[in-house]
């Protein structure tokens, strides 16, 4: 009996010493090391250490979980092959120099719940299969040279919370499947091209905190459902071809008053006032 157990107990042993990140997993990591100029980083990686040493990976039960390489100096693109770091949970590469397209493999990364890009030189469309990531709760591509629609897909993110857009070159209209993120607190769309009517359907998103437009395209009036977002502390629709002008609302306390669509030109309202 005592044999069985030694043999038993020696299998398990060699079995977690041998375990580790799959091949897949580890060329998708050396890929992106490759692509991004993995030597110039702030913090780089020694391929030849265990993956779990190496900088800003997270790896659970033999499983990269997270990737956290914000302000690292990546300088490229980002490669097809990310998409085979199926068991990622959170992705940052924010603060970088990272360029080209968004590969899109990304929809393969189905488990993801933040996707966090902002901060870049990214461009081209934000392409469809970002509506796979249906667990997301975070998506931040603000801040690069994103053209071309919101895709409609979007609307699947049913778990997102925060939505940041801004400051990209993002036409068209805004995309009224947005209504069906119920979870959804912060919507910022700031300085990009985006034209036509706010979608009255925005009124739908009850936990919206901060509704952020400012610096668009965008015409007609602020649809008067705004006023039943009773979560709303936030408020910026100005630099836009209104039939009127609005009143900002900065780190208000909830609950947009219903004359806020009646005020005067280029009030600014904060929890000062």
């Amino acid at each position: 009996m005592k044999t069985y157990t030694l043999i038993i107990f020696c299998f398990f042993v060699t079995t977690l010493s041998f375990s580790e990140v799959t091949q897949n997993e580890k060329d998708a990591l050396i890929a992106l090391y490759n692509s991004t100029n993995g030597d110039a980083w702030n913090n780089s990686w020694n391929l030849n250490e265990p993956i779990e040493n190496w900088y800003g990976v997270t790896v659970v039960n033999d499983k990269v979980i997270e990737i956290n390489l914000h302000f690292n100096n990546l300088q490229g693109t980002l490669p097809q092959e990310i998409g085979n770091l199926i068991y990622l949970r959170s992705l940052n590469l924010g603060f970088n120099q990272l360029d080209g397209e968004l590969p899109l493999s990304l929809g393969n990364l189905t488990r993801l719940t933040s996707l966090e890009l902002f901060m870049n030189k990214l461009e081209g469309e934000i392409p469809n299969e970002i509506g796979n990531l249906s667990h997301l709760k975070t998506l931040k591509l603000y801040s690069n040279s994103f053209t071309g629609q919101i895709p409609t897909s979007i609307g699947n993110l049913v778990n997102l919370r925060e939505l940041m857009l801004g400051s990209n070159f993002l036409t068209g209209n805004i995309p009224s499947e947005i209504a069906s993120l119920n979870k959804l607190e912060v919507l910022s769309l700031i300085d990009n091209k985006l034209d036509g009517k706010i979608p009255v359907e925005l009124g739908q998103l009850t936990q919206l905190k901060e509704l952020v437009l400012a610096s668009n395209d965008l015409t007609g009036t602020v649809p008067y459902q705004v006023t039943d977002l009773t979560e709303l502390s936030t408020f910026m629709v100005s630099d836009n071809n209104f039939d009127k002008e609005y009143v900002s609302v900065i780190d208000g306390e909830g609950k947009m008053p219903n004359s806020l669509l009646e005020f005067d030109p280029g009030t600014v309202i904060t929890d000062n006032d």
